[in-house]
């Protein structure tokens, strides 16, 4: 019947919709839409742990088309998952499959849009509703409903939205329903803008309606089972000034008792509270972060664990890496509680070739935590509130890093880059990585040296080259220089040379290499050419086995070797 109703409601608004375009002459059609396919063929590789596969190719292909006029849109995504890319199903199988499962019909006019069927959504920071697709870490959350966005009068938005979390090829039991409200200010009082400040106040409201009835769970050492709300209730609250040169947000997020397999079952309520603060102008910028969460996982399914199912999303507050052996060791923001600072000072001197810097410090600690009495499990109690914890408290620290950029062009054709990373990783809470011979690994602190060189050689041709080292030790002390090497997986070095010759072509090498004990390469190389709306990359290489991460979410990647081959197209 849903499918029914879906489709019936989608064919009598597009009629409406429709028969209002036509009083309007200058109705535009347009139709676009993009493919994109990774393919690896892959081999095994036991010195690197690549392991075996019984298909011969494994692939993660999305085909996405939409139709857009002036008043209304629709569109359909069709996914390949059957034999994933590795990494994407070894914890949860239902990744695989094939089929349509996006697709949705929108109208949209001046006072208010109307969405039918699939949709994405997010409210404030995030905090308590952030639906969104990153294909990178297979997560697509996409509730399949509808949504409601009013615009009633000048600077007020309101939203309205109600549906089911997809996980993979189906779609939870739980209803997810929620509001929000947005009162532009600046856009009521004239001298708000005569002064070039903009002052935005916002709330939200989310609730996730699950049967009490499913997924009972049994108490160790007990006779009885425990009682699950049915309806689960969050709420946020924020407000963003931007003034001048200066902008600050502040924002908390509350969350009714939600007992889950995350949470270890307990009957603690959320919280979440941040304070942000930045300063820009040319030539100089200044940002300062805080961050205190306290149990805010909030999934469509309480018994469900990974990447799928999250309702919300609790943002990272470290600064985001794109170098190899920067990311070697990435942060994931942790659900069950954490306290994270960040700081961050960007300079650029005068002139056409002066240098510019830029410092970056992020720490993050655990909450300080008072363990309830009762059955246990991993420490929390079963059917209790968990634990206490004192708002101002401070508990161990999980991460920590400070990071140096210095940039400069010295002439037209040549720019160097530099950069210092020291970063600590409690590798006991965060991953547990254990070394290549089986030993236990306890804290981990790295330094990394990276220099990133580019060269215009001519008008066509341009070269650019990566030198990384990382020096890893034993940081269970804090010590800044610390330079024994019992860290997870010892040093390492890194190296890559690009190519690219315009319009088409571009040509990389690079390896990864294990300078510890295990004196692995990790070496890939790939051509890749581009024409049109059309790249193709075609590569060889091994993967080192670790995590891929972006903005504080992280999947595991397994080791792997093989032909790679990725095709792009957007029309």
């Amino acid at each position: 019947m849903r499918p029914v109703l879906f489709f019936s409601l989608a064919a009598a608004l597009a009629a409406t919709t429709t028969a209002t375009a036509q009083e309007n002459n200058d109705d535009k059609f347009v139709v676009s839409g993009s493919i994109q396919s990774d393919v690896i063929i892959p081999q095994e590789d036991t010195e690197i742990g690549a392991k075996k596969y019984n298909e011969w190719a494994l692939t993660n292909t999305y085909a996405d088309i939409a139709a857009r006029s002036n008043h209304l849109d629709a569109g359909l995504r069709f996914e390949f998952t059957k034999h994933p890319l590795p990494g994407y199903a070894d914890t949860d199988k239902s990744f695989k499959g094939w089929g349509v499962p996006n697709f949705y019909i929108k109208t949209h006019f001046d006072k208010f849009d109307l969405t039918l069927g699939t949709f994405y959504e997010q409210f404030g920071s995030g905090f308590i509703l952030r639906t969104y697709e990153e294909r990178s870490l297979g997560i697509d959350n996409s509730l399949l409903g509808g949504k409601l966005v009013l615009r009633p009068a000048k600077g007020v938005q309101i939203k309205a939205l109600s549906g089911k979390q997809r996980h993979y090829w189906k779609w939870n039991d739980a209803w997810v329903t929620g509001g929000d409200l947005e009162l532009s200010l600046d856009q009521w009082f004239r001298g708000f803008q005569e002064n070039n400040t903009y002052l935005t106040l916002g709330a939200s409201w989310v609730n996730k309606y699950e049967s009490a009835d499913e997924d009972n769970v049994m108490v160790p050492g007990a006779s009885y089972k425990l009682k699950f709300p049915s309806t689960v209730n969050a709420f946020d609250v924020r407000a963003n000034l931007q003034t001048g040169d200066f902008s600050f947000l502040a924002e908390y997020a509350w969350k009714t008792q939600d007992p889950s397999f995350e949470n270890k079952y307990v009957y603690r309520t959320g919280r979440v509270g941040m304070l942000s603060a930045s300063y820009s102008r040319k030539g100089f910028s200044m940002l300062a972060q805080a961050k205190r969460s306290d149990n805010m996982g909030f999934r469509s399914a309480r018994s469900v664990t990974g990447l799928s199912s999250n309702i919300n999303n609790l943002p990272a507050f470290t600064m985001e890496q794109t170098y190899t052996l920067a990311a070697l060791y990435p942060y994931a923001t942790r659900s069950d509680g954490e306290w994270a600072f960040q700081g961050e000072i960007g300079y650029k001197f005068k002139g056409r070739y002066a240098p510019s810097f830029k410092l970056n410090y992020s720490h993050v600690f655990d909450i300080d935590k008072n363990f309830s009495k009762g059955p246990h499990y991993d420490g929390y109690g079963y059917g209790s509130n968990g634990y206490g914890s004192a708002f101002w408290k401070i508990g161990k620290s999980f991460y920590r890093d400070f990071n140096i950029q210095y940039e400069q062009k010295y002439s037209r054709d040549f720019k160097l880059n530099f950069m210092y990373m020291n970063q600590y990783y409690n590798n006991d809470v965060l991953t547990a990585i254990e070394r290549e011979d089986g030993a236990h690994v306890g804290d981990v602190l790295n330094h990394i040296f990276i220099a990133d060189a580019k060269w215009k050689m001519t008008r066509k041709m341009t070269l650019r080259g990566e030198a990384q080292y990382m020096k890893s030790s034993d940081g269970k002390d804090y010590q800044i220089f610390k330079w024994n090497s019992n860290g997870a997986q010892g040093d390492w070095i890194s190296g890559l040379l690009e190519l690219s010759v315009l319009p088409n072509w571009m040509f990389t090498v690079s390896d990864l290499y294990n300078a510890g004990e295990t004196k692995h390469h990790y070496y890939m190389g790939s051509v890749t050419f581009n024409y049109g709306a059309h790249r193709l990359q075609v590569g060889y290489g091994r993967t080192r086995a670790g995590f891929n991460c972006t903005g504080g979410v992280c999947r595991y990647v397994p080791a792997s070797k093989g032909v790679t081959l990725s095709y792009n197209y957007n029309f």
